[in-house]
């Protein structure tokens, strides 16, 4: 299977889905962004997924942290998604209407801010895509600051962000996917949708639960 093929069979599993392959694959933490919710568009359809662009941002006192030529928000690829990263503990937020704005002029997919993030009405109102750890009404003008983009950034203990990784958000969550592990992903999903097909048809003609994942799941 080609690359285009992997990605676009990838996204046709679910968060779910790709998180139970990546704890079987001993992933850090299954991949799964802990904390982090869809907040926009309002509707259960909904799901995210592209490649990533990482920003890190820093508190807007730091004077050490490297700083952008340019707003990290114009930054966006067409087809990607951007994921941003901001110091843990801020009441602030780090996202906001006018960046989605551009952010979809550009082409952007959508945005995965850990972290907060404001104007709910504003993206809801555009059909983007926004996942984030909380909301504030404050914006970022004297908490942070955007420092680097596309370089590594920690979401906590082991799992890591890196460009170019994939990522996917729906109503049950995000998953974030290494390039690395692709193939190997796609492999179990598609075997384990067989399985869960079976297994839903064994329920649904009187089979009890415990017998059917003995039977078929392990």
């Amino acid at each position: 299977m080609t690359s285009e093929g992997i990605v676009s069979a990838l996204n046709e599993f679910s968060t779910c889905d790709i998180g139970d392959a990546l704890v079987k694959l001993k992933y850090p933490n299954g991949g799964f962004l802990d904390g982090v919710t869809m907040y926009s568009p309002n509707r259960h359809d909904a799901k995210l997924f592209g490649q990533v662009i990482t920003v890190k941002m820093v508190d807007a006192a730091c004077k050490t942290s490297p700083s952008l030529p340019k707003h990290f928000c114009d930054y966006n690829e067409a087809g990607k998604v951007m994921f941003v990263s901001q110091p843990h503990g801020m009441y602030s937020a780090c996202w906001g209407g006018l960046m989605t704005t551009r952010s979809k002029y550009l082409g952007a997919k959508g945005v995965v801010v850990d972290g907060r993030f404001r104007d709910i009405g504003e993206h809801r109102d555009m059909d983007f895509p926004v996942f984030a750890r909380g909301q504030s009404i404050l914006g970022s003008n004297g908490f942070t600051r955007a420092s680097e983009v596309n370089i590594p950034v920690q979401f906590k203990d082991e799992l890591w962000i890196q460009p170019g990784d994939y990522i996917m958000g729906d109503a049950d969550g995000v998953v974030v996917i290494p390039v690395s592990h692709l193939d190997a992903v796609v492999e179990f999903c598609t075997a384990r949708k067989k399985i869960d097909e079976l297994t839903f048809e064994a329920l649904r003609s009187g089979e009890p639960i415990g017998e059917a994942i003995k039977r078929l799941r392990q």
